[in-house]
């Protein structure tokens, strides 16, 4: 059995992560630290920075959360001819690049500011998923049941809301711009590579389920 390429993703960011909690110095020269960015063209933060991860319950709860979307997408990608791997890791590096931009631009002078996790990535692969499977069901805190597309429009909705606030050290910005750039990100390899999914998805879009059908 072959492993799959969420399982390389997810011992990455353990690895990098654990060793990031031990090696402050390498924490620094490797999170997302828009000032250097600009200042000393380190452009690879953009990367290095979604492996590492601020403590064991923030790397948890994102390589949670990929494990079981990531599987569900690499299977679609692969079984609705969509590009498989080459598809998958686009969108994975793509949408650390994406969702980081927002925050470069924005604290890009700013000294103090830094960020770090795969969060903006995990949100893209969510997304995706969520694409092909709008009314499956989700349960928020492992006890409330809403459909995807729901769960979608309240994440949508919450980033936006926090972001504005801006009074907490989570990037919300990231979490957005994630998972728009993974649902257009799918919607550009639909038309590109199989045009003929769009009336699937519509025809799943026309059956909508508040608390999802399965």
């Amino acid at each position: 059995m072959l492993i799959s390429n969420t399982f390389f993703i997810i011992a990455a960011n353990v690895i990098f992560s654990f060793i990031g909690f031990s090696k402050p110095a390498l924490m620094n020269k490797t999170i997302m630290w828009p000032y250097y960015v600009k200042r000393n063209n380190e452009y690879y933060r953009f990367i290095t920075s979604g492996f590492l991860h601020a403590d064991m319950i923030h790397l948890f709860f994102n390589m949670f959360t990929l494990y079981f979307f990531g599987e569900n997408l690499e299977y679609i990608l692969q079984s609705m001819g969509l590009g498989g791997s080459i598809t998958y890791f686009a969108l994975y590096f793509g949408a650390l690049i994406i969702s980081d931009l927002s925050c470069f631009f924005k604290y890009k002078d700013i000294h103090a500011y830094r960020s770090l996790g795969a969060s903006g990535a995990v949100s893209a692969v969510v997304f995706a998923t969520i694409l092909f499977n709008p009314w499956a069901s989700i349960y928020l805190y492992g006890a409330v049941k809403i459909s995807a597309a729901f769960y979608a429009v309240l994440f949508i909705a919450y980033c936006m809301y926090m972001s504005k606030r801006g009074d907490d050290k989570i990037n919300h910005d990231a979490h957005l711009w994630g998972a728009i750039f993974g649902l257009v990100f799918m919607l550009i390899i639909v038309a590109i590579k199989q045009p003929a999914l769009f009336d699937f998805i519509l025809n799943e879009l026309k059956h909508p389920s508040l608390f999802g059908r399965n």
